[in-house]
């Protein structure tokens, strides 16, 4: 099953990318814009260029492998669910880069820096449309939802469930800007709360409760034990980005690395490089956290110090311990659901951890 993970994935990720480029397509003629507005076309051109940049469309999978725990015939109602998830990572990515002050997503432009690029002499109209854009693709995220033809109940609950996970993830922003608030770097605790909120819940939890939804599941009735694999995931997936900014590779990532050390952010990786290190390496790294202007070299030295101490080899051992943990969930799943997507599920996570790219 690992060897076919990587497959399944490729092939959910091709049907989507063409879903999703249909739904811009007819999205001109569905919503509600003023003949004379030359904003409003140029916001949906930005993003659709930046939703149809995606990558493996994770949140897709996921969506469909949990409707396939429960039954392997046609689901209505995924289609909707996927646009949905997509339209709010799109509005996750708008924002995030925005607070972020990124300049590349996805190997292109973000949106914040294409309107840059367009305003250069009007810096605040261009941070208010960049806001504006995030808005947009959220509330097209509940809107694909609302006029989905679903029974009123499954689609209720599935717009109850991309609000509670939108209103989730907004806390997530929230505490991750207020984790690097703080003189000391934040404990274990802290991190993983941080990783639940921000990249969980609306990564993994959310796709999960709506494709058992769809598949006339009632997800209420597991929500413990789903959400302690949403957890679990989420805190090795949070730890193999925060590892990547640092040990990964650039143009495999489309987006410089270094970037949580410049920005000063207290993440997986730079909380475990200063446990580790002391003395004339330990003020190497703080000199360069928080430094917008640090330079490749510096990060080179900074990726070495943390190789030498151990850094890589100990969050590779976290990584592949948190997933084993949600494998061993999603196993005891095997009395209740479908043995295949059961076993897809265990194994998900082992590969995500351990996939190149």
């Amino acid at each position: 099953m690992t060897e076919q993970v990587p497959n399944r994935v490729a092939d959910y990720e091709r049907r989507f990318n063409a879903l999703f480029e249909e739904y811009f397509d007819t999205l001109s003629t569905t919503l509600d814009v003023p003949p004379h507005s030359r904003f409003t076309p140029d916001c949906l051109r930005l993003l659709r260029d930046l939703s149809l940049r995606g990558g493996k469309r994770m949140r897709v999978v996921l969506l469909h492998e949990a409707a396939r725990l429960v039954t392997d015939e046609p689901v209505e109602g995924l289609d909707a669910a996927a646009l949905s998830i997509e339209l709010l990572q799109t509005h996750g990515l708008v924002h995030d880069d925005l607070i972020d002050d990124s300049p590349t997503r996805r190997g292109g432009p973000s949106t914040y820096y294409a309107y840059r690029k367009q305003f250069p002499d009007h810096p605040q109209a261009a941070l208010g449309l960049t806001v504006l854009a995030g808005d947009l693709a959220l509330a097209l995220s509940l809107r694909v939802l609302l006029d989905a033809e679903l029974p009123p109940a499954v689609r209720h609950a599935m717009v109850d469930v991309q609000t509670r996970t939108a209103a989730d993830t907004f806390v997530g922003q929230i505490i991750d800007l207020e984790r690097d608030f703080t003189s000391t770097a934040p404990d274990e605790d802290v991190l993983h709360c941080v990783a639940d909120y921000k990249s969980a819940r609306y990564s993994l939890l959310a796709p999960m409760q709506l494709g058992l939804l769809a598949a006339g599941e009632q997800p209420a009735l597991f929500e413990q034990e789903l959400r302690r694999y949403a957890r679990l995931v989420g805190i090795c997936g949070q730890m193999r980005d925060d590892y990547l900014d640092l040990f990964g590779d650039a143009d495999t990532m489309g987006k410089p690395t270094g970037t949580d050390i410049r920005d000063g952010k207290h993440s997986y990786t730079v909380s475990a490089l200063l446990s580790a290190v002391g003395g004339t390496e330990r003020a190497v790294v703080e000199a360069a956290l928080g430094d917008p202007a640090c330079t490749p070299e510096t990060i080179a030295a900074v990726r070495e110090i943390a190789e030498n101490r151990g850094v890589t080899a100990r969050m590779q051992a976290d990584m592949r311990r948190f997933a084993e943990q949600a494998s061993v969930v999603a196993a005891g799943w095997r009395p209740r659901w479908r043995e295949e997507a059961v076993t897809f599920f265990e194994h998900l996570p082992r590969w995500s951890v351990e996939r190149a790219g």
